[in-house]
């Protein structure tokens, strides 16, 4: 059967899309360009859209579309556009990480953050600032640069793998455990963190309090290509896994039975996970509850087809941190909110509504 995962005799039927689910995906995307057009022109030097199109048509060698300062291009061109494109690609990772790792547990709770991978890529990445040059004084610059990253990922796929195993006994993980087991990880490297910061000297200090609140204001071209480097594989392939993700909703024994080579499944997930959110972590910081409202909100509207759910997780997590970070850098303008605050103000009364959602239908660790 073309389209289909297959095992022996048994196979997965490779379903059309609804049309439904297209146009969805289709006015998300809209969603996203139009958050982006709206970041990029707002700010103490106004660009109208009009303008935006000209600067970066005269970009591609297109001239005579509209009238614009030097001051507007060397703002968008500089600033803004690295700003919004990195928004969207932390987004897009952080949203699509959480989705996978919801139909990787089963349950609508998991999250990258709650579940301790992301404190554990800002304690290594934090490691990294403040060890870094005392371990290895004689690296050059542009390894240290790398370095950070991949410490963040490090530190990443070394919490996810520690949650999973701690949850997951004889093929079956424990919802509750895992939740236990994030909050006790988080707690450990919070108090990790605690410790270096210690040991840290002034301008450490000064980065150290960019990894814990989380800031897009350092984003740079160079920062952008190297999450977009690290997030890619989670971003191209976890949508590889919806059919394998919706045949887990059945249970892995079911799974199983379906062709779905469930070990293989979950090691993928992992990996993927743990890079997209050390990519993230390494370029911005700590950014809270992406990975779990997105997926969710998404849920809630479209159902709960991985083939939809991923991808309209990952734009509706692009466009909400782009209006994020836009309202971190304008509401109290010129200072600038840590965006860690802004997405944590919004999600954390999302994540209490929830709760007690899931509560009211039959609590939260059956």
């Amino acid at each position: 059967m073309s389209g289909a995962v297959t095992a022996g005799s048994l196979s997965l039927p490779a379903l059309p899309l609804a049309k439904q689910g297209k146009r969805a995906l289709g006015l998300l995307a809209l969603l996203v360009v139009a958050a982006s057009f709206v970041a990029v022109g707002v700010g103490a030097v106004g660009i109208a859209p009009a303008q935006t199109l000209a600067i970066l048509a005269e970009s591609l060698g297109v001239g005579g579309i509209s009238d614009f300062a030097a001051s507007q291009q060397s703002v968008l061109l500089s600033i803004r556009l690295p700003r919004v494109l990195l928004s969207i690609a932390v987004g897009a990772a952080l949203a699509i990480s959480g989705a996978a790792m919801q139909g990787l547990f089963r349950n609508p709770l998991a999250d990258p953050g709650l579940v301790g991978i992301s404190s554990g890529a800002a304690l290594a990445a934090t490691a990294t600032i403040v060890l870094g040059e005392a371990l290895a004084p004689e690296l050059p610059e542009a390894a240290r640069t790398l370095l950070l990253p991949v410490a963040a990922f490090l530190g990443s796929l070394a919490t996810t793998f520690l949650v999973w195993r701690v949850a997951t006994r004889s093929g079956h993980t424990a919802v509750a455990t895992m939740l236990l087991a994030g909050i006790a990880l988080n707690a450990l490297t919070g108090a990790g963190t605690g410790v270096l910061t210690l040991l840290a000297t002034d301008p450490q200090l000064r980065t150290l309090t960019f990894w814990t609140l989380g800031s897009l204001n350092g984003a740079t071209w160079p920062a952008l290509w190297i999450v977009l480097t690290m997030s890619a594989p989670a971003l191209i392939l976890i949508p590889r896994l919806s059919r394998a993700l919706n045949a887990l909703l059945l249970g892995e024994a079911e799974a199983r039975h379906l062709g779905i080579e469930v070990e293989r499944v979950k090691a993928a997930i992992v990996l993927l996970t743990a890079l997209a959110v050390g990519a993230t972590v390494a370029a911005c910081g700590m950014i809270g509850f992406v990975g779990l409202a997105a997926p969710h909100l998404i849920r809630l509207l479209l159902g709960a087809d991985h083939r939809v759910l991923l991808p309209g997780a990952a734009l509706l997590g692009a466009a909400l941190l782009v209006l994020a970070d836009l309202a971190a850098r304008t509401v109290v303008a010129p200072a600038e909110v840590p965006i860690g605050i802004v997405t944590t103000l919004l999600g954390a009364p999302f994540f209490l509504w929830l709760m007690v959602r899931e509560a009211e239908h039959g609590g939260l660790f059956r």
